[in-house]
Order: C-alpha cells, then structure tokens, then sequence
C-alpha cells in the first residue's frame, strides 16, 4: 500500500518495480509493528540473531559474506555527463553507460524476493535544512540499519510533501553478492544513487556516505550550503553557555572519540560539558542571523567496533547497549552477547568468530573483522545534545581540521582569515600507520577529509568552500589545524589525546570569542604555551613549546607535495589557493 500521493515517488517506485521484478512489494511506514514482523522474519530466515535480552535488550547480530566487509572505492563512481565535473579524486562513468550496463543487472535481480520501499528524511523531520530520500532494496537488513541511522517511514513522505520531485532516488539489490559485479553508482545530476551485489552498511545504507556527503555535497554546490565529513560538538560552561565546534579528520584520527568527549577532571569539576550533536556528518548553511549553522543528517552512529571500550570511548560503548546491530563481531555463545579486539582483556573461550565459524583467541587469529561495525541510536548516546532533534541545528563557532603527522604539524594553530583556512583544510594529511596497507609515514593528503565522498570535482568543491566564506562574511566561524599525533624521537606520542584534546579545544573557544591571544608563526596564528592548560598532566610548559614548534624546513618539503598535490586540478584549482601556497612558501623564507 503505497504511502504518499506523490507522483514523483509513485513513478519513480513504479518504474523500479518494473525493472527488478519482486514478487512484492512492501512500503516501509516505521511502525514498531511492521519493524518487529521484519525482526522476526530476519530471525527466522538467519539472517539475524536475537542477543541476550537482559544484557542486550532489542539487539541483533548480522555477518555479511567473507567478500563484503567494507567500501569499495573502486567500483565507486560519480556518473556525471562531463567527465571533467567528477575531477581526478573521483572514479568517473558516463551515466548512459552506467544505467545502461547496471539496468542489464537490475532486470529482473529481484524476482523470487520482496521489494522494500524506505522513505526516509537526513535530518529532523520539518527542519528547512534536511532532505528526503526514497531507497528500494531487498534486503531486511538494510531497512532495519536505515531505521537506527535516518528518520524513516510516512512522516518522511509527508515532510517530501504531495508535489515536491526534490527527493535521491536510491535503488539498491544484493543480486549475488558478486564482487567481480559490485557497483556504487552515484548520478549526481539526476538525484539518484544505484548499488548493486553489495549488503555491507556504507555500500548500501544509501542514506549516509552515498547520499549525505556525495550527493548532497553536490546539491549543496548549487544550493548554497555545504555537506561535510564533520562531528559537531558542543561544550558546555559552568554557567550553561554552549558554543558549538565542527571538525572534520580523515579515519583513525579519532573523530568518533572526539565527538563524544569526556572532559578531563580540571574542566570537569568546574562543571564544564561536552555534548554530540553528531560524529560523521555535517550540513551547514547561513542561517537567518548570518551565522554558520548545522544539523547532524543521520539518526545512529555506524561505528568501527575494534578499538572501542570503557576506557577509549564509555560514551560509544554505552551507546550499543539497546536496540542495535552488530556487524561482523565476535559471538560469545556462553552468554549470547558480542566481543571485539579492544572490548576487554577477556576475549570469550566458546564463540564464534564474524565469519561463523568456531573461535577462542588461541587460534592467534582476530575474531572480529577489523572493519566490523554497530548501528546504534543517536538518543542512546549519554552525552547526546538537547540540540540534536533542532530543526534549526546549532551555531558553529570553530571549524577545526586535524590529521596524523609525526613532527609536520603543531598541537594548534589557527588560520589568518577564511581564504586562509580552506587552504590549511585544502593540505589536510595523514601520515600512513602500521595499520593502513603499504609503507608506514607516506603522506596521503585529504582535504577536509572529503577525499573518498566528495560528489564533485575538488577545485570546484575548494571554490564553493571560498564562495561560503563571502557569504557568511565577518559571521564566518574560525578556522584551525589540529594534531595529536606528534611524536617524540622513539615514536610515542607526545600529548596524551582523548579526553584531554579539550584543553586545545578551549583556546580555540577562547579565540572565538576573543578571549585569548595567539602568535604569529609563518603557517598562522598559534597560542603561547602557557594557554594551554596542563593542570594535572605530566607535561611541562617546554613540552608544549616543542608541540607548538614550526619547523621551516619541515615546512618547505610540505609544500612540495602541496604542490605536487594541486597540480592535479589543474585549471580548476581556485588562485585563492595557489596565492595562499605562494604566501606560506614567502613567511618560511
């Protein structure tokens, strides 16, 4: 029974049907009822399991195949009509192409199975900032991770309101889960997204990366706002004031941890707070007072699981205790709950490990996969900001960028202007850990950690970031660099991070508000070493100095690869950008 009298929708859906062929076709309105007949039905088809009811309560645990566990960039593309417009971070394909070879695959891939219709909104339902989409999938799977990670059923149609054709078509089907035939294909032109043999979260959850960053940074281009890889956060002071910070990183940089930040006991005893309003993306527009605003578009966090714990992030952990899926963790049979590397130091003796198969840690091998996730609720979250449902979103005072550079980058520094700091989020880098494959210290550049989700050509995506800043004027929020990872001559990191990364955050704040002083350096403004508060940690002032440290020659051979970097725009990089590369090469001279 179909939901909406939209005849966008009703087209659009009736044209799917009939390139895939279901067997039936099921509208998903988001009632408790209807998700719990799915629940049951994932149950007994196995393609769930039901966790302990006490300790797990409304949990779940999925495995997805041995050949399906994480993004595939390369069978990731943007179809756009002119080759040039996907820019050279992007895989291109000519959109006939693509919906021509793609439709061959479609046809019919659903016959024999249930389609599912899944209105859902990015954002609160009603605020001007969110977004509509229509995603037709035959996997229960993903309706019931969409129903944590977006705002899902009729309400989203009603807010789509009877006329609008302003919604992402996303069309997705696990077919046979065929690697050799696995295709993200995003249209940005036409609104649409297609995935296909693919059942893991970010290939065909097409509401988050697909939809939120790729396209929606597309519309936001040439609607005049912007859609980013950023958590939004927002601290607290004692006397209940509240100003907001927006912060995009590249992976294992510690953005989730960041997001959900417990104050150290200096700032917490004085009664200072820390509140998500979101840990992985941002939409940003100018608001009605001329202020950056932004709203958190997802509903859940779909997070990495490996790593996460009581002492690295309490706050994710405690927010994977009700309603969630588990993806490809560890089993523990004895007790019918999950585990994960970095859980605890007691892995389970009888478990299966995320392929199924018989594991206890003997074996030498991990039991879950490295990349195995949970799709939790945002309104789980301890520290969930009053401000996450807002329809209006919240003000940003601070854009922060932050990377992992062993001695390049300081602790801090803050960028001279606007202009200036899209260059400093254009050089965003991270230097390659033991973890990531290949050689270790290789500097990937990122910029503002839109490299894999950025819909467009960059230089373009660099000029629209300059484009916001006239608009928002003398209103613009500040920009800064961060990074917690600099090491000492034996490879330990010198600051201790997590919590304490809100130290740095508080001189940020501070010169938002023109509270604190700053000097210059020849890559920008940075605090003197003694506003920086160490209360309590076993750092000296020196030691902060050295963090603070600009090194020229450092400096020089950075902005050789940002040469290098540019000059794969070519003609499309803005001359904002090159000046600012030219400045940086005059102050280290």
């Amino acid at each position: 029974m179909a939901l909406t009298k939209n005849q966008n929708v009703l087209n659009w859906v009736d044209e799917v049907v009939a390139l895939t062929k279901p067997d039936q076709v099921v509208w998903i309105d988001g009632s408790e009822e209807q998700l719990k007949a799915l629940r049951d039905q994932a149950l007994a088809s196995g393609e769930m399991t039901a966790l302990n009811e006490e300790k797990l309560p409304g949990c779940l645990l999925h495995r997805t195949a041995v050949n399906d566990v994480a993004r595939v960039e390369h069978r990731t593309f943007i179809c756009s009509q002119d080759e040039k417009d996907a820019g050279p971070t992007n895989n291109w394909w000519d959109p006939k192409e693509a919906y021509t070879k793609l439709g061959e695959m479609f046809d019919g891939v659903m016959k024999g199975r249930t389609m599912y219709v899944i209105p859902y909104s990015m954002g609160p339902i009603g605020s001007v900032m969110s977004k509509v989409g229509v995603e037709v999938t035959d996997s229960i799977y993903v309706v019931l991770n969409m129903d944590i990670m977006t705002r899902m059923g009729k309400a989203a149609l009603d807010h789509l309101g009877p006329d609008s054709n302003d919604f992402v078509r996303g069309l997705h089907s696990k077919a046979d889960i065929d690697e050799e035939k696995r295709y993200i294909c995003h249209f940005p032109e036409d609104n649409t997204i297609w995935s296909i043999n693919s059942g893991y979260g970010g290939n065909v959850l097409l509401g988050k990366k697909c939809f939120a960053l790729r396209i929606a940074s597309y519309q936001g281009k040439n609607e005049g706002w912007m859609a980013e890889h950023m958590l939004i956060l927002g601290v607290e002071n004692p006397q209940g004031d509240v100003r907001y910070i927006a912060a995009a990183f590249p992976s294992a940089c510690g953005k989730t941890n960041l997001a959900m930040l417990i104050p150290p006991e200096v700032y917490a005893k004085q009664g200072y707070k820390v509140w998500t309003v979101g840990d992985d993306i941002a939409w940003l527009r100018k608001g009605e007072d001329g202020r950056l605003w932004a709203i958190n578009p997802e509903n859940g966090f779909f997070g990495v699981a490996p790593g996460t714990n009581e002492k690295s992030n309490p706050n994710a952990l405690a927010s994977t205790r009700k309603g969630t899926i588990f993806t490809n963790v560890v089993h523990n049979l004895d007790d019918n709950t999950v585990w994960w590397e970095g859980l605890d130091k007691n892995p389970p003796q009888n478990a299966l490990n995320w392929k199924g198969e018989k594991w206890d840690s003997s074996t030498g091998e991990k039991g879950a996969h490295p990349n195995s996730r949970f799709t939790a609720p945002a309104v789980n979250c301890p520290c969930i900001s009053s401000e996450f449902n807002n329809p209006k979103g919240v003000p940003i005072s601070a854009i922060v960028f932050g990377g992992r550079r062993a001695k390049t980058a300081p602790l801090v520094y803050q960028s001279r202007d606007w202009q200036h700091g899209v260059f400093v989020g254009s050089i965003m880098a991270s230097e390659t850990t033991a973890a990531a494959t290949g050689a270790v210290g290789v500097v990937r550049r990122d910029p503002m950690a839109m490299l894999p989700f950025c819909g467009y050509h960059m230089g373009d995506y660099f000029k629209h970031w300059l484009e916001m800043g006239e608009k928002l004027g003398d209103k613009a929020p500040k920009i800064f660099n961060v990074n917690w990872f600099r090491t000492d001559d034996e490879g330990h990191f010198i600051w201790p991070g997590f919590g304490d990364n809100m130290r740095v955050l508080m001189w940020i704040l501070d010169r938002c508000a023109g509270k604190a002083d700053a000097v210059e350096t020849p890559i920008g403004y940075e605090p003197k070493a003694e506003d920086i508060n160490i209360e309590g940690l076993d750092l000296t002032i020196d030691t902060v100095r050295d963090l603070l440290n600009v090194d020229k020659s450092l400096w020089k051979e950075e902005a050789k690869g940002i040469h290098e970097f540019y000059g794969k725009f070519g003609d499309r990089l803005p001359n904002e950008l090159q000046d600012e590369l030219a400045a940086l090469e005059k102050n280290l001279d």
